[in-house]
């Protein structure tokens, strides 16, 4: 290596396995070498990747600021640096990983010894570092397919905005069944174009995912497809955003071929734009016939397909909407009046549904736990009857795709003679939540219906009810006994609508 490096002027680098075959040669300039992504070599959440780097130098000295951003980004067992002297080897400087920070650094730097006089095994060592990795966290149940992951926040805002957006974060990664081992909060002037977050704090959730055997890293912030594969490749750990975190939440709890059409569609669109060929060489796979001249990559195939499918999906979907539109012609036909449950998702929509009209559907304290609409017979004490519904639950920052795919069930909304906007009295953040729900449904031109505010889970707050509570009523989704009030209300301005239609 020292005399190809001498001859050439440049370092050269070997990237090589434990078993301690050479997985990838590395030819660098004078200055700097650059170690490829390392994406088809085994790499299990918390643990390291079962590969070290040894390059040659031309310096003096023993690994840089961008060796150990590296080892670190990479999870790399080790990284030494050969030193040279006249074409041969001077000195082996070798750095590793550690789990618990010494003197300020996450890495230790071994005392530089001449290869020759190499005593210490390197695969002792690094099952050693191992060990000690393991002790500082649990057992592992990232190999058993249970994700374990670290959120992410990274804004420009206040610290305070972040903490809230973070814990329903939380409660996001919750209901799609991720165990969370940690979370990282920074607040920045400017977010940077490639990582989002700085690399120095990159190491540390790096580090931070080896000490909690943790194999996912969620942002808070809508990552763009860029963005995600920087982050990925300098990390080696899956990186998801928050809406892909929403995507995948409603793709296991649709329960409809309607409600599955939707999800489909909106993961779809999503996964377009993060499409990226990983044939270095653009091989055409195409040609002949129909495909004179370059032919197409793999790239523009998958393209392709995904966009025939969304296709599909849309004719499919304007098919189940014409069905849907003829069940609501036939409600207008027999003149009943419809009530739909809008509000900020775990608000209480189902549990109010159940109550009201006797039914058992699927009813949880966690976000989008239903997410099909259902419609159920609601007999007033005068004998009225009106068509109750619940509908899909909103949050901030509700994905574009997601309220798109969803426009054939939100236009149940449209048919409703009222609203009724439940809002969770509890939650800390229930004035947030309400002025998001109120901006969607300006934002789907659904604030001309009559709607009625309905304060949720009083139960909790009896003693500490907030004084900004006004314009709307106070009950307990799970009391039928508070819900009087509520059903005299709800008959007086349906009656009070129908006489000034007549």
């Amino acid at each position: 290596m020292t005399s190809l490096s001498t001859e050439l002027n440049r370092q050269i680098g070997l990237i090589i396995h434990r078993s301690g075959k050479v997985e990838f040669v590395i030819l660098g300039d004078y200055n700097r070498i650059e170690i490829p992504v390392l994406n088809k070599i085994r790499s299990a959440g918390g643990r390291l990747r079962g590969l070290r780097c040894v390059h040659t130098s031309f310096s003096d000295t023993g690994p840089n600021e961008e060796d150990i951003m590296d080892m670190a980004c990479l999870r790399l067992d080790m990284i030494s640096v050969l030193t040279m002297k006249d074409g041969y080897p001077d000195l082996l400087h070798t750095a590793h990983l550690i789990p618990e920070p010494r003197d300020e650094r996450d890495w230790h730097l071994l005392e530089p010894v001449h290869p020759a006089a190499q005593q210490q095994s390197c695969l002792a060592l690094i099952e050693g570092i191992e060990q000690e990795f393991s002790k500082t966290r649990p057992i592992r149940t990232v190999d058993k397919g249970h994700d374990r992951a670290i959120l992410i926040s990274v804004g420009t805002g206040s610290r305070a905005e972040a903490e809230d957006s973070m814990i329903e974060l939380s409660e996001l990664a919750r209901a799609a069944g991720v165990q969370v081992v940690d979370r990282v909060i920074q607040r920045r002037r400017q977010l940077h174009p490639r990582f989002i977050l700085g690399r120095g704090k990159l190491i540390d959730i790096v580090l931070m995912s080896l000490r909690n055997g943790a194999n996912l890293l969620i942002f808070d912030q809508e990552l763009s497809p860029s963005q995600v594969r920087s982050v990925t490749n300098n990390t080696d750990l899956r990186v998801i955003d928050r809406t892909q975190l929403i995507l995948d939440i409603f793709a296991s709890r649709a329960r409809s071929r309607e409600g599955k059409l939707q999800i489909e569609m909106a993961q779809l669109k999503y996964m377009l734009p993060m499409l990226t060929t990983k044939d270095d060489a653009l091989s055409r796979l195409t040609g002949g016939i129909g495909a004179r001249g370059p032919g197409e990559t793999k790239l523009e195939i998958d393209r392709r397909r995904i966009n025939d499918r969304i296709a599909r999906l849309a004719k499919e979907l304007k098919a189940v909407g014409k069905q849907r539109y003829h069940r609501r012609n036939r409600r207008r036909k027999h003149d009943v009046p419809v009530v739909s449950l809008v509000g900020y998702t775990n608000a209480g929509k189902s549990t109010l549904l159940n109550t009201l009209t006797h039914s058992h559907i699927q009813a949880e304290d966690m976000l989008f736990a239903t997410l099909d609409p259902t419609s159920r017979r609601l007999r007033f004490p005068e004998d009225t009857e009106v068509i109750i519904t619940d509908t899909v639950g909103f949050i901030r920052q509700l994905p574009a795709e997601l309220l798109k795919a969803f426009e054939s069930t939100l236009e149940e909304l449209f048919e409703a003679d009222l609203l009724l906007h439940i809002i969770d009295i509890s939650n800390q953040a229930w004035k947030e939540q309400a002025r998001v729900v109120e901006e969607l449904l300006r934002k789907l031109e659904l604030d001309k219906i009559p709607c009625l505010r309905v304060y949720n889970k009083i139960d909790l707050v009896r003693d500490n009810l907030p004084s900004q509570v006004k314009n709307g009523l106070c009950i307990s989704a799970q009391e039928s006994e508070t819900l009087k009030e509520l059903l005299g209300m709800m008959e007086h301005m349906l009656i009070d609508m129908s006489t000034a239609k007549k």
